[in-house]
């Protein structure tokens, strides 16, 4: 897998005007999610995915693409849970060409295309440091201090939880002062209010889309919060086994909570008053710490990528 030959058209004003008005309707039935990239924001809606980059000459590169989602070609995966499981497979190889195609444009380089190896060995490894430092440290770390049979499973569960939530915490302040990863957390801002502007109904301009926040309840920061809280209560079924137990316990149900943790985003992002909603609180105040207001320049960039999706993507 590998990104295709890009089609690209530049915006020739470097960002300094408005982006001329849209005549795409928004029915909020369409959800349309996104990603930010470096000097970048990355949108998809449906089976179209579109990726906007500000090159080091002020100008816009657009990227698009169609995709094949694992629930087109295998309808069980349109199940509850399992479609959650399936996305979050997919968003993490997309996720990584994306990542890469943006810091080739972003850098002004020739675009290297990832072979199917190089993509799988980099999400493989992407992904094993993640299971080890957020699911395998924390249960090490409960070992030392609650030995190997606590007298309260249940409250040595909750205390594994919240050293999770900890060291994330820990993880993402420690990111946002590295100064190029604060203006990737202002794209990730412009890829909420694109996103707000365009499930209501409002013209992607950046007169409507100024006004709306950088927070979103469907955002992967709030996915992440709910993974660890559904996984205190989870995890907390079965007791407090031996450490290589229960390592190998908590991996195997990472998917069914990672499932149920799209489910509960799923719903709580559709309904806005829905009970679900509270849940989401927490990771709305974390976003707080991934996002930052962009100027007109990055709104800009996350403008075009949507327009671009929505319009590949049918869901106009």
């Amino acid at each position: 897998m590998y990104l295709p030959k890009r089609v690209s058209k530049q915006n020739e004003n470097g960002g300094s005007g408005d982006l001329p008005p849209s005549n795409l309707p928004s029915p909020t039935s369409n959800l349309v999610g996104g990603q930010a990239v470096l000097e970048g924001v990355m949108m998809r809606c449906k089976n179209c995915l579109a990726v906007a980059v500000r090159t080091p000459d002020q100008k816009i590169v657009l990227h698009k693409e169609k995709l094949n989602p694992v629930a087109q070609r295998w309808p069980i995966f349109k199940l509850p849970v399992l479609r959650g499981v399936a996305v979050f497979i997919e968003m993490l190889f997309v996720g990584t060409r994306v990542l890469m195609y943006s810091a080739n444009m972003a850098m002004g380089e020739e675009e290297e295309e990832l072979t199917s190896w190089q993509l799988m060995l980099t999400v493989v490894f992407g992904l094993g440091l993640g299971i080890g430092f957020f699911i395998v440290l924390p249960t090490v770390i409960m070992r030392f201090i609650g030995g190997a049979s606590p007298d309260s499973p249940l409250f040595f569960n909750f205390l594994e939880g919240l050293m999770r939530l900890l060291i994330l915490t820990t993880y993402v302040l420690a990111v946002s002062r590295i100064p190029d990863m604060r203006r990737v957390f202002q794209y990730h801002g412009a890829e909420h209010m694109a996103v707000h502007c365009f499930e209501a109904g409002e013209e992607l301009v950046l007169e409507k889309a100024r006004r709306f926040s950088p927070l979103h309840p469907r955002c992967g920061t709030a996915f992440l919060l709910i993974v660890v809280v559904l996984g205190i209560f989870i995890f907390s079924f079965f007791g407090w086994p031996g450490l290589i137990e229960r390592v190998l316990l908590r991996l195997s149900l990472l998917p069914l909570v990672a499932g149920l943790s799209y489910e509960v985003i799923k719903i709580a992002g559709r309904q806005k008053k829905s009970w679900l909603r509270f849940l989401i609180l927490p990771g709305l105040l974390m976003q707080r710490l991934t996002t930052r207001k962009p100027d007109d320049a990055q709104l800009e960039v996350a403008l075009q990528a949507l327009e671009v999706a929505v319009e590949g993507g049918g869901c106009n």
